[in-house]
């Protein structure tokens, strides 16, 4: 009879799972895919007139100087332009940018700046600095975006604030505060995404304020601060008296030259700075090297102010052309504001409307918007949606818009 055979050996521990995919990061399971990005994506086809990407115009990037720039400074310095830089930034463009703030009202050194990889990697290194996990962060209700998604992968705790016509309510900011000890507050005060508010001059008083009682920091985010149209500037939160040693300034040159360049800065308290200096190194080492030597050769030679000033009378014209044309666009007993600059329109339908139900029916007439549903961390508004009127001409926002009006029809 032959030896009966042997036992087979124990598995191994985990035998059954050996062969599959390793778990990715907890935090990822509560940040989504930006609903903007992703819509897009669905109108990239060149027949659809879209209005849903905050998207300079590309027609009016100053090609010529900028390609000039970069010329210019492979030619003059490329040893230095294409080598390891220093993380805070390169010292001329930090000059040349402090000059831009000063000339706005905002007295700043060039010290007193780090130069980023776009104002979002500003926000990420806040967020790294200011936020532990379960910290808590008020935001405007609706918020732009990649601001959500970054306090979400920060691990914090959004909370919203209600806003109005003119932007934050200053009473429901303290009431909030007060219960919940915010770490941050983040804010886009001029002519904000989505919805393009102004937060007035009062406002932004009663905001800085309520950070100094409450002992909260303040992020204020300003993209869109120099496409002003219409009206007069309002001071920067970040210069007013009680907030100027808790709030963060965000800036960007991606609306003013052009995004691809992907930079940005943060002015910043010292001790502040100081820890997003670290948190950069351990990010990036430093922003691109011929792109900053670049950027501060082209405001060097060039005038930025002019060129800005070209930009904004092409936006004025395309967003008087989206206001004209909204009547006959959105249906009966719809309601929009009138931004005084920046990229967006902000609209609401009659009760009943969904904005992201409709969408597709939209993009069928090869027009598109981005639903105001996702812009909100709090209760959301169904029949809200965004509008941006800087990528295409009068013309064709007009006819853009007669598509649009054939969804309600």
């Amino acid at each position: 009879m032959p030896p009966a055979a042997p036992a087979p050996e124990p598995a191994a521990p985990h035998a059954a799972t050996a062969a599959s995919t390793p778990p990715l990061a907890s935090r990822l399971a509560h940040v989504a895919s930006s609903p903007v990005r992703e819509i897009l994506a669905l109108t990239a086809r060149p027949e659809v007139i879209s209005f849903a990407g905050g998207l300079p115009a590309p027609e009016l990037f100053d090609t010529a100087g900028i390609k000039a720039a970069y010329e210019a400074v492979l030619t003059d310095v490329p040893h230095s332009a294409l080598q390891y830089s220093t993380t805070e930034g390169d010292p001329s463009l930090r000059e040349a940018v402090a000059a831009r703030l000063t000339a706005r009202g905002l007295a700043t050194a060039s010290d007193d700046l780090l130069v980023t990889t776009g104002s979002q990697q500003a926000l990420t290194l806040l967020a790294t600095a200011l936020l532990e996990p379960g910290s808590v962060v008020l935001v405007e209700d609706p918020c732009y975006l990649a601001a959500l998604q970054c306090f979400g992968f920060a691990g914090a705790r959004v909370v919203p604030v209600p806003t109005d016509e003119d932007g934050i309510i200053p009473e429901a900011l303290d009431e909030i505060a007060a219960r919940e000890k915010p770490a941050l507050l983040y804010i886009v005060p001029t002519f904000q995404n989505p919805t393009g508010r102004t937060l007035p001059l009062a406002r932004r008083t009663a905001v800085a304020e309520a950070a100094a009682r409450h002992g909260f920091w303040i992020a204020e985010d300003d993209p869109y601060g120099e496409l002003r149209f219409d009206g007069e500037p309002v001071p920067l939160v970040a210069g007013l008296p009680a907030a100027a040693d808790r709030t963060a300034l965000l800036g960007s040159f991606s609306k003013v030259m052009a995004p691809g360049l992907r930079l940005g800065f943060l002015r910043a308290p010292a001790a502040l700075r100081r820890a997003c200096v670290i948190a950069k190194q351990a990010a990036d080492l430093h922003t691109s090297t011929v792109d900053q030597a670049a950027v501060a050769r082209y405001l060097r030679d060039r005038d930025l102010d002019a060129h800005v000033a070209g930009m904004r009378a092409a936006y004025r014209a395309r967003r008087d052309a989206m206001l004209d044309g909204l009547p006959a666009a959105l249906p009966e007993g719809s309601r929009w504001n009138r931004p005084e600059g920046g990229m967006f329109v902000w609209a609401t339908l009659p009760e009943g409307h969904d904005a992201t139900a409709l969408l597709p029916v939209a993009v069928g007439h090869n027009v598109a918007y981005v639903p105001g549903a996702p812009f909100f961390s709090g209760t959301p508004d169904p029949a809200s949606l965004r509008l941006s009127f800087t990528t295409h001409t009068p013309d064709e926002i007009a006819e853009g818009l007669r598509r649009l009006a054939k969804i309600f029809a």
